[in-house]
């Protein structure tokens, strides 16, 4: 059974859901385990140990323990066999005898799990597939976002409600903010500069530049620290919003039918999640972004109308069309090429949507298929290629004080 679509729409801090939000949120536990110990040790293995600096995990962490004597080991070189996101603590008193340990992973999306918990919160959706919720939606008449409401019950409309709030926010304070990136890129924003070009623009120029502004605007405030909403991860927190903003905008869309493909996107995200991975350190960056276009496709297609199948398709080739991307951060960033992933996947997914209302629905592959495939293309990669930056752009990027990307 799945989890509630709460575990993909987190609101939280940037730059990375894995590597900062899941590290902080794992330190709070421990420390609420052993809150009166002389002094604390936390190993961070695998990815979080290789861009962790980049990520800020050791800032995340250390900020949990503030004042109490904290020691932290970096080896990247070592994987356990559960995540590559994997972190220990270990609790010792004033004699320096261990009171207690922990290894804790941080699977995507901010989710905390150990070696005997599973899921953070009750699983609640009895189908597991996408062909079996449309095959339940099309016996009893339903929308996706009806059986959504089914399911999580009335009330997950308010917490949508939040989530939308702070996508909105995140969208406005992006556009508003000029200057650099913090980190060693020295990245300027661009996503000002975009939607003030944008503005001076017509017809289909104008809308496409501001969907690219959109997108830029939400990448950068997590790459700076700023309030997003994981969608499904921090990396990728920008696809989802932005075409949901850019619908409002241009189509009027009310707030109870973006709330409604808030719900549907969020199922598409869970159902990811639970038969594959939207972590970027288990199946690289097709399982963040690739994982965002197909929510926000889904949610455009149902925007515009399409029926169930038109959704499950246009959700399809939003995954699809991702497949095998790497997760290559450059200077363990969630910068480049994580902020422009962000834009041309909103684009990308306004594109799946057109595609897929000019036919009837039917293809040969379906959704459950292609995440079946993500998942091996992810477990099929290197581990260079997973969020360790030890591979692709990170590598072949020769000076990263200069980069004009």
């Amino acid at each position: 059974m799945m989890e509630s679509i709460k575990e993909i729409y987190k609101i939280g801090s940037g730059p990375s859901s894995s590597h900062t939000m899941g590290p902080k949120k794992a330190a709070e536990m421990f420390l609420k385990r052993q809150p009166d110990a002389a002094r604390y040790e936390v190993t961070l293995f695998g990815s979080l140990a290789a861009t962790g600096r980049g990520h800020l995990t050791d800032w995340a962490i250390e900020k949990v323990f503030k004042e109490r004597k904290l020691k932290i080991n970096w080896r990247p070189d070592v994987f356990l066999p559960r995540h590559s996101n994997a972190l220990s603590f270990t609790a010792f008193n004033d004699m320096g005898v261990e009171l207690d340990s922990w290894t804790a992973y941080s699977v995507g999306g901010g989710t905390v799990i150990d070696d005997f918990k599973q899921e953070e919160t009750k699983a609640i959706y009895e189908l597991t597939t996408l062909d079996e919720i449309l095959q339940y939606c099309d016996d009893n008449g339903l929308q996706i976002w009806e059986y959504v409401e089914e399911v999580e019950g009335k009330e997950i409309w308010d917490y949508l409600s939040k989530v939308w709030r702070a996508m909105s926010k995140a969208v406005e304070k992006g556009l508003d903010e000029e200057g650099t990136l913090p980190g060693a890129l020295k990245l300027p924003r661009k996503a000002a500069s975009y939607y003030t070009k944008a503005k001076n623009f017509s017809g289909k120029m104008e809308r496409r530049s501001m969907i690219f502004a959109y997108a830029l605007a939400v990448s950068e405030q997590n790459a700076s620290g700023g309030t997003i909403v994981t969608a499904p991860t921090c990396g990728a927190c920008g696809v989802v919003p932005a075409v949901l903003k850019f619908v409002q905008t241009y189509y009027n869309a009310s707030e109870k039918k973006i709330l409604r493909a808030l719900a549907t996107a969020g199922l598409i995200g869970n159902l990811v999640k639970y038969n594959a991975s939207i972590s970027g350190a288990e199946v690289g960056c097709q399982g963040e972004v690739g994982t965002a276009c197909a929510m926000a496709s889904a949610a455009a297609t149902q925007l515009f109308g399409g029926s169930i199948f038109q959704i499950e398709y246009s959700a399809e080739m939003g995954l699809e069309h991702h497949l095998g991307l790497t997760c290559d951060p450059i200077a363990g960033l969630v910068q480049i090429p994580c902020i422009e992933r962000n834009a041309f996947a909103a684009a990308r997914a306004l594109n799946h949507n057109t595609y897929v209302l000019l036919s009837d629905g039917r293809h040969r592959i379906t959704f459950d298929e292609v995440v079946r495939a993500m998942k091996q293309t992810g477990h099929d990669l290197p581990s260079l290629y997973k969020e360790t930056s030890t591979g692709g752009l990170a590598v072949f990027h020769s000076n990263k004080k200069d980069c004009k990307a």
